[in-house]
């Protein structure tokens, strides 16, 4: 397609063309509407004229008789731009006035007519016409009084002249600005179809152009442009889950296999079978808690977790992690402890269930301080064993917060450290998968907050910050309580 024909067949060119229908169809009524009003003007106020001058001269024929009216005429028919005036015997022949000759039948007939006529002092006003009304006066005497319309006809050619021109000019403008705003819009269009195309081409670094009138199209290219953004975060989400996968399963997988092979080759007694199964399904259990947690990653980040959400009380979700995870801080030699308040929230409480579990869990497994039997970074003994769930309200945001007095995350390395299977180098030797804080973060994000590292002074202080329940009341439900992750 041309040039021309892609310009033509733009929305912004069609709508150009239909309001500038539109507005010509406008100016021709507003035109029309003049002309009439104007044409109707003109006549009543020839009609005024002549119904009073008829009036007057028929009273003064009743009064001074046919010499009365005749004088009359004659003076009349003198002054400059006079009307028309004509009045005949009974038989038809002209007596006096300034009408040489009129339409056939024009004085037959009495009311009011348009007619041609020619004036006696101008002969060549045969293409002249009148408005005239005729009155049959006594002893059938007939009178006709009239005005020139060539002023009408004046006023009409300029009308028109004037709506031709308008017309020309609204086409060629409107023409013009069509073709104007077509053609910006089509290169914005081309621009943004271009980079539609290297996306499409596999290119999800792209961005739509927007420019700095902040118009429709500038809204939507920044919409889209932010669609963009999740697009290629999600996807290369996707590209590092598989190649997480595919490295740091591989392992397991592998160890898995070794193990049953070894038992295979060198068990000899149902003991040691039975030793070999119980390794197998406990490296098992550890495989499917991986996939699970990828699992919910995967619904909270993809939004189908938003189905179900309800009204509940965050404090009630942090008491229930506590209770839940208070015997095993105690086999680790820690002191887990809650501190909440009424914190109203409307969300998937499953996922916040175990988000919050796994933050739990972290401190239980990475939060031990060293060397707790004398200070600790000056603090004391039996508070660096702490490890403290906190829920409450904060303006607009439920806080729900994990905090403890172990190493802590490095300032340089927290961004890094919510990404998926990512385990840093001072928690390599302990069991788990680098899960629990990627899902953590999928779950804040999902309820439209965020997941927080802080520092604990010392410590790690790790926050979920959640937008406040808009609905009035708690629905008070408990929910499951989450099982342990991985």
């Amino acid at each position: 397609m041309t040039a021309i024909g892609k310009l033509f067949r733009t929305t912004a060119f069609r709508l150009t063309l239909a309001y500038l229908l539109l507005f010509a169809l406008f100016a021709a009524s507003l035109l029309g509407y003049f002309a009439w009003n104007t044409h109707r003007l003109i006549n009543d106020q020839i009609t005024t004229t002549v119904n009073d001058e008829m009036t007057e001269l028929s009273d003064l024929f009743g009064r001074r008789g046919l010499r009365g009216i005749v004088g009359a005429i004659e003076n009349r028919a003198l002054r400059p731009g006079a009307n028309l005036y004509l009045i005949t015997t009974p038989a038809g022949q002209s007596i006096a006035g300034n009408v040489s000759s009129l339409a056939p039948g024009v004085m037959a007939t009495t009311g009011w007519s348009e007619t041609a006529y020619r004036r006696l002092d101008d002969p060549d006003s045969s293409n002249h016409r009148a408005l005239v009304k005729v009155t049959q006066l006594s002893s059938g005497f007939r009178l006709l009084i009239g005005h020139d319309l060539e002023e009408r006809r004046r006023l009409f050619d300029i009308v028109g002249d004037a709506a031709k021109w308008s017309v020309l000019i609204v086409v060629v403008l409107g023409l013009g600005g069509g073709i104007f705003v077509a053609s910006r819009v089509l290169r914005r269009i081309d621009a943004m179809t271009g980079t539609t195309q290297r996306i499409m081409a596999g290119d999800l670094s792209g961005r739509l152009p927007v420019g700095r009138s902040g118009d429709e199209l500038d809204r939507l290219a920044e919409n889209l442009n932010a669609m963009l953004e999740r697009i290629e975060a999600l996807m290369t989400g996707l590209k590092e889950v598989s190649d997480n996968i595919a490295h740091d399963l591989k392992t397991p997988l592998t160890r898995l296999r070794n193990r049953a092979e070894e038992a295979l080759a060198r068990s000899s007694n149902e003991a040691e079978y039975r030793a070999a199964l119980e390794r197998t399904i406990e490296e098992s259990d550890g495989l499917i808690r991986t996939f699970n947690a990828l699992l919910m990653i995967a619904r909270a980040e993809s939004g189908q977790a938003r189905d179900n959400m309800d009204n509940f009380d965050a404090a009630e979700v942090a008491e229930g992690i506590h209770e839940l995870y208070e015997p095993l801080a105690e086999d680790s030699d820690l002191i887990l402890t809650v501190k909440t308040a009424a914190a109203p929230l409307r969300g998937n409480r499953e996922l916040i269930s175990q988000a919050l579990a796994n933050l739990v869990e972290n401190a239980i497994k990475y939060g031990k301080p060293e060397g707790v039997d004398g200070n600790t970074d000056g603090v004391e003994a039996a508070t660096a064993r702490d490890i403290v769930i906190e829920a409450r309200r904060e303006g607009d945001q439920v806080l729900l917060s994990v905090s403890d007095h172990g190493p802590g995350i490095p300032e340089a390395d927290r961004k890094h450290a919510v990404e998926r299977f990512v385990r840093l180098e001072a928690s390599r030797t302990l069991p788990g998968s680098g899960l629990g804080l990627s899902l953590a973060s999928a779950v804040a994000t999902l309820h439209g907050g965020e997941l927080q590292l802080g520092d604990n002074h010392p410590g790690l202080r790790v926050t979920l910050a959640l937008p406040v329940a808009a609905a009035e009341g708690l629905a008070g439900q408990t929910g499951n309580v989450p099982q342990k992750s991985a």
